[in-house]
């Protein structure tokens, strides 16, 4: 027998007590002759429909089918064999319909076609008044705190209120596998991921039912919790509370979330919660017999709850176990040779971003007709980033290289460090655990510092095309405030938007807020130093990539040095530099007349590499209009133009014979 043939069998075994129930009803009916009977159902019609039993209904005798989706829901509602009975009685409409006429004949008014509290205890045989069976239609119930079974007309008496089965329980009973609608736009896929973390899993091995979890920076709470059900044997809701109603229209979805998971068999991970939608699901979830999941950014409130959850911490996935899912995600689509382990170790992603960055790396390398390379994998990783910081910093996307960077080798050293230890901090910081404490974080924090023009902010975008990432240059209108307290809550939002952002925060001019601290001599005084103290603490805690540039190291305050891991100091270029400098400024397309004299221009005039390239530029602007090749004169006046917005003087001894074509 077919597991429906035996649910069917139970219902068949329900018929034979309703066919005992109205020949009882006949024999106790003191008035058979009532003109009025057709009003609520004929004897004739009852006779037709108590003739035979309509198929697919197998023999009550057969109704014992073994294992079903009907034991396991029991089991998994920890229904009782009344409980069962009683949700038989209640789904039997809505398996065939002749039982809507049943018990309209039994109610004694046609209108009402489903069984009432009263009819199924007599069906179930029970007396109306008996204190077990009307236990099982309190909200605590597993029939109604699981919502298997919902009770309408309320205002009522109990034993005439009617019983309805959700059409997803009756669905699941008959072999569906869909979700239930209310549910549905709240549930997402889950990867399992241990996020190298094994107590949640022992924990509900163990039979723990409640968990609340701290998810940090990148952290995969939805995957540890599922990997911790999936150990135990069970499957995953998972739920993001972020599409969830406002709390008081919360009740609705919170039913419908436990009746999927117990339907499912499931375990609940709900997040990311905060006060109003955790303590409404707890309100409806805490009745249900299912493990319960719950993550947040934030410390659990004990207000929350009366119950107490086990509280434990999630970070993100180890660096072996994201190498599996990007490998996984991307599959046979990766081009040959790409170290997955190598691209992407430095990113901070949840596993849930992992997914959709390379779904979008898919996306691009399908456009561009190939595989899956390294840019398409960066392009992938941006894509995750959230708009919020945009609102505070100004994005650019990298579009130079170390080739690009004229600079002495100890100076390109420092810059690489920077990018080695943002590549590399999940080894040495979590696997090696040098990470130190009072609450570090894991950021990486570098200060540039000299001379206008001299390679820091171009450097800045070396390292973060280096590390496949954006750059987002802070800009100090958004930030500094006139109102006390401001400039700081300012600043917040900035750490708080990068830190969870795969980018380079660029600090520049950051000596107007990453100011030294003063005497205080009034309360102007003792709240800038109040600004500074800030930044210290925040500067320990960030997890992000940060760099501060300044040509004025020395207004810096001492403290922020001890916090920086490497500091930079961009010298003016000498004459081999700037030769190369001036070579790569005035490029390759722009053509050239036979008397320029790079070699001139790289003595003469010292210049840092942002005032060659803007005087580069205006050189091409003159030749440009004058529609010829750059000459040595155009490119003299171009610096003379420099020269005189840098406040400088142009000199006989600088300029020497070209002096005539910029006086």
């Amino acid at each position: 027998m077919t597991e429906l043939q035996g649910l069917l069998a139970r219902i068949g075994a329900v018929e034979q007590r309703l066919r005992q129930a109205v020949a009882e009803r006949r024999a106790a009916d003191p008035n058979p002759d009532d003109q009025f009977r057709g009003l609520y159902l004929s004897d004739e019609a009852i006779d037709a429909l108590l003739e035979g039993r309509r198929e697919p209904f197998a023999p009550p005798e057969a109704a014992d089918a073994g294992p079903s989706r009907l034991t396991a829901l029991a089991a998994a509602a920890q229904l009782t064999d009344l409980d069962v009975e009683l949700l038989l009685v209640a789904m039997a409409p809505d398996v065939d319909s002749r039982f809507e006429q049943f018990y309209g004949y039994l109610n004694d008014d046609v209108t009402r076609r489903r069984a009432t509290v009263g009819l199924a205890l007599r069906l179930c045989g029970l007396a109306e008044a008996e204190v077990q069976g009307r236990a099982r239609f309190e909200a605590a119930s597993p029939l109604i705190a699981s919502g298997l079974v919902t009770v309408g007309d309320i205002e009522r008496p109990l034993l005439t209120r009617s019983l309805r089965v959700p059409d997803r329980v009756t669905a699941h009973l008959l072999g569906g596998d869909g979700c239930d609608p209310v549910a549905a736009p709240l549930v997402e896929a889950t990867t399992p991921v241990s996020c190298g973390d094994e107590r949640l899993a022992s924990a509900i091995a163990a039979g723990t039912g409640f968990v609340y979890l701290h998810e940090g920076l990148g952290g995969s709470a939805a995957a540890a919790a599922a990997a911790a059900f999936a150990a135990s044997g069970r499957a995953t809701l998972a739920v993001d509370c972020r599409l969830l109603p406002k709390p008081e229209e919360l009740a609705e979805t919170a039913t419908a979330l436990a009746r999927e998971a117990v339907l499912r068999g499931a375990g609940i991970v709900a997040g990311p919660v905060d006060a109003g939608s955790c303590a409404a699901l707890l309100a409806r979830l805490d009745q249900v017999p299912v493990p319960l999941v719950l993550f947040g950014s934030g410390g659990w409130d004990p207000e929350w709850s009366r119950r107490q959850p086990l509280l434990l911490s999630v970070g993100v996935a180890t660096r072996a176990e994201r190498a599996d899912l990007w490998r996984d995600a991307t599959g046979e689509a990766l081009a040959e040779g790409v170290d997955l382990a190598a691209e992407t170790a430095h990113f901070t992603l949840s596993v849930r971003q992992i997914n959709r960055a390379a779904e979008a790396a898919a996306q691009l390398a399908r456009a561009e007709g190939g595989p899956i390379r390294a840019e398409h994998l960066r392009y992938g990783v941006r894509s995750q980033n959230a708009a919020g910081l945009e609102h505070l910093a100004r994005r650019i996307e990298p579009a130079v290289g170390w080739d690009d960077l004229v600079l002495p080798p100890p100076i390109l050293d420092g810059i690489r460090e920077l990018a080695v230890r943002a590549r590399r901090r999940d080894l040495v910081l979590d696997e090696w655990r040098m990470r130190p404490g009072g609450g570090r974080g894991m950021g990486v924090t570098g200060l540039f510092a000299g001379d206008s023009g001299t390679g820091k902010t171009m450097s800045a975008e070396v390292i973060a095309a280096d590390l496949g990432m954006d750059l987002y240059t802070v800009n100090l209108a958004t930030v500094v405030d006139k109102y006390i307290g401001e400039t700081e809550k300012n600043l917040e939002k900035i750490f708080t938007e990068a830190a969870g952002v795969n980018g380079v925060l660029l600090f520049d001019e950051a000596d107007a807020i990453f100011g030294k601290r003063s005497e205080v001599r009034d309360a102007h005084d003792r709240y800038a130093n109040v600004e500074s103290a800030y930044l210290l603490q925040r500067m320990e805690s960030f997890e992000g990539l940060a760099i501060l540039a300044t040509n004025l190291r020395a207004n810096l305050d001492e403290a922020f040095t001890r916090r920086l891991d490497v500091v930079v100091d961009f010298p003016v270029p000498d004459p081999e530099q700037r030769l190369l400098l001036w070579d790569r400024c005035l490029g390759r397309a722009m053509p050239r007349a036979a008397d320029l004299d790079l070699e001139f221009l790289a003595d003469a005039f010292e210049l840092a590499g942002g005032h060659i390239r803007s005087a580069a530029v205006t050189a091409g602007y003159l030749t440009a209009e004058a529609g010829g090749r750059a000459t040595m004169a155009t490119v003299v006046a171009a610096v003379a133009r420099e020269y005189r917005k840098l406040g400088r003087l142009c000199l006989e001894r600088e300029f020497g014979d070209y002096l005539e074509l910029v006086i």
